[in-house]
């Protein structure tokens, strides 16, 4: 391996361990899937339980800033040069919604499906990003977990989507700690 190779390691390790893998947003993400696992359990019509549902991502952010800094993890990457990557990662998840806009138009009881998929499919970069296999597993994990439940459920059950969205964020939040806490110690 040459010295460009394990300095870009030692860079990906840096931001893995002051940004703790990204815990913070994934606590956060659990938490929004929560809320709308509560909103899909409601007795509305769907086409307010997926308007609820995008008006509740808008929480995210907010609520990844103070995850973070109970967890202390500082995802500021400054004097980082991969430092705008992890905003470009995000972003790029948003290219995605106007599949799921077609999907609350189109198809309502699939929007839930439709948003987990985006979800969980836009983790599988961040397993580069912090130099994790969790994420390398998980996207693809999650993207066909979401399809095979959605297969068997009716349409008064869509709240399992998000539930087991918020169980398998949970096992990724565990996973991201315990691959966090192993790169401390080397």
């Amino acid at each position: 391996m040459n010295e460009g190779n394990v300095d870009l390691l030692q860079i990906r390790r840096e931001l893995s361990i002051k940004g703790k893998n990204g815990i913070g947003f994934i606590l956060a993400a659990a938490a929004i899937w929560t809320i709308i696992t509560i909103i899909f359990a409601l007795p509305i019509e769907t086409h307010a339980k997926n308007i609820l549902m995008l008006f509740t991502t808008g929480l995210l952010f907010p609520l990844a800033v103070v995850t973070s800094k109970l967890l202390k993890a500082d995802w500021r990457f400054e004097n980082n040069p991969l430092a705008n990557l992890a905003t470009h990662l995000n972003v790029a998840q948003i290219m995605y919604f106007p599949i799921l806009f077609w999907a609350i138009a189109y198809s309502p009881n699939e929007a839930v499906l439709f948003f987990a998929i985006i979800v969980g499919a836009h983790f599988f970069p961040y397993g580069w990003f912090y130099h994790t296999k969790a994420f390398y597993f998980m996207a693809p994990v999650i993207s066909a977990l979401m399809i095979l439940i959605w297969s068997f459920v009716q349409p008064e059950q869509l709240w399992l989507i998000p539930l087991s969205m918020v169980l398998l964020l949970l096992l990724l939040a565990l996973w991201l700690y315990n691959d966090y806490k192993r790169k401390v110690k080397l």
